[in-house]
C-alpha cells in the first residue's frame, strides 16, 4: 500500500534555493554531531580520536544514512523543506523511490568517498618514495578533475534547477516536494502595525530635539499662575526682590531682565544660553538687556535683613 502511494503522487520540482538549503542543512548537521561526538571525549587525554578520525565519520555518516537516506529517500536537510529524492531513471511521471543499488552507490560516493579523501595519503605513505610521489601526483589529478566536474555541474545546475550535486547527476536522483505546495495566505496586519510604530517613534526621536521643554515649561507655568509684576510700594518691592523668579531662593548676584523679577546670575544666564528666545515666568516678558540689581535696592534689603 505504501508503495503505491508513493508511485500514485504527483511531482512537484523543487527552487534552486531550496536545494542548496537542503545541502547547507546537511552540513550544518554533520558538523553539529561531530562536535557532540567529540565533546564526550573532552576530558579523555587530547589528541585520542586523531588517529581514527576517518574512521569514526566515516561511522557516524553510514548511521545518518541509514536513518535518512536508506529508510527515508531524503536527507536531515530535505526532510526540513519538506523535500525527498526520486528515481529519476524510471520513465514514469510518477513518483518513484530511489533503487537499493542507487542508495548503497550514495553511501559510497559520499561516505567513502570522504573517508578516502582523508586516508588517501596513509594508504601510501609507506611505499617507496618514488612509488608515493606517482601515487600522489595521480590522487591530485583525479581531485582536480573531480572538482573541474563538480563546477561544471553547478553551473549547469544554475541553469536547469535539476541535479544540484555531482552524485545526483552520475546516480539520476533528483529532487521533488514530498507533497504539493499550497499557496500560503500571509496576512500583513502585524507588519504594517510595527512598521506604523516604527516610523512614530523615528518621528519622535526626530521632533524631541527641536522641542524646548524648559521654554514649554515655564510658559504653562505663566499660564496657569496669575501674572504679576512687582507692586510700586517700596516696601513690597524689597519683598519682591529677594527670591530669584528661577529658584526661589535668595539671588545670588541678582539681575534683571528688563522686567521687575529677579534673578540669580547663573540661572538666568544658563537659561538665556540654553534658550535665546527666554521670557520670564512671571510675567512673560523676554530678555531684553541682562543688567546687575541697581546697588542701593541690595543695600535696602540687606539691611532689612
Amino acid at each position: 500500500m505504501a508503495t503505491r502511494d508513493n508511485n500514485s503522487k504527483k511531482v512537484t520540482p523543487v527552487l534552486r534555493i531550496s536545494q542548496l538549503d537542503a545541502l547547507e542543512l546537511n552540513k550544518a548537521l554533520e558538523q553539529l554531531v561531530w562536535s557532540q561526538f567529540t565533546r564526550c571525549f573532552h576530558g579523555f587525554k587530547p589528541g585520542i580520536l586523531a588517529h581514527f578520525e576517518p574512521e569514526l565519520k566515516a561511522f557516524l555518516w553510514l548511521f545518518l544514512w541509514r536513518y535518512t537516506i536508506y529508510s527515508k529517500n531524503a536527507t536531515v536537510g530535505q526532510t526540513i523543506l519538506n523535500i525527498q529524492y526520486k528515481n529519476d531513471l524510471s520513465q514514469m511521471q510518477k513518483y518513484q523511490t530511489l533503487s537499493k543499488q542507487q542508495k548503497l552507490w550514495y553511501l559510497i560516493c559520499t561516505v567513502g568517498g570522504k573517508w578516502l579523501e582523508e586516508r588517501c595519503y596513509d594508504l601510501f605513505s609507506n611505499r617507496p618514495l618514488e612509488l608515493f610521489q606517482r601515487t600522489k601526483y595521480v590522487i591530485n589529478l583525479v581531485v582536480g578533475v573531480l572538482r573541474l566536474c563538480e563546477l561544471l555541474n553547478f553551473l549547469i545546475f544554475l541553469q536547469k534547477g535539476k541535479f544540484a550535486t555531482l552524485t545526483e547527476r552520475i546516480l539520476g536522483i533528483s529532487s521533488v516536494f514530498c507533497q504539493p505546495q499550497n499557496v500560503r495566505q500571509i496576512g500583513f496586519e502585524y507588519m504594517n502595525r510595527e512598521l506604523l510604530w516604527h516610523g512614530f517613534a523615528e518621528f519622535l526621536i526626530f521632533l524631541l530635539p527641536l522641542i524646548n521643554i524648559q521654554k514649554l515649561k515655564l510658559k504653562v507655568s505663566s499660564w496657569s499662575l496669575p501674572i504679576s509684576g512687582c507692586p510700586r510700594n517700596e516696601n513690597n518691592s524689597v519683598a519682591c526682590y529677594k527670591e530669584c523668579s528661577l529658584c526661589g531662593q535668595w539671588p545670588i548676584m541678582p539681575h534683571t531682565i528688563g522686567c521687575s523679577h529677579v534673578f540669580c546670575y547663573y540661572c538666568i544666564k544658563s537659561n538665556y544660553l540654553f534658550d535665546l528666545y527666554f521670557t520670564c515666568p512671571k510675567c512673560g516678558t523676554e530678555v531684553q538687556d541682562l543688567q546687575p540689581l541697581k546697588y542701593k535696592i541690595e543695600m535696602k534689603e540687606v539691611d532689612t535683613q
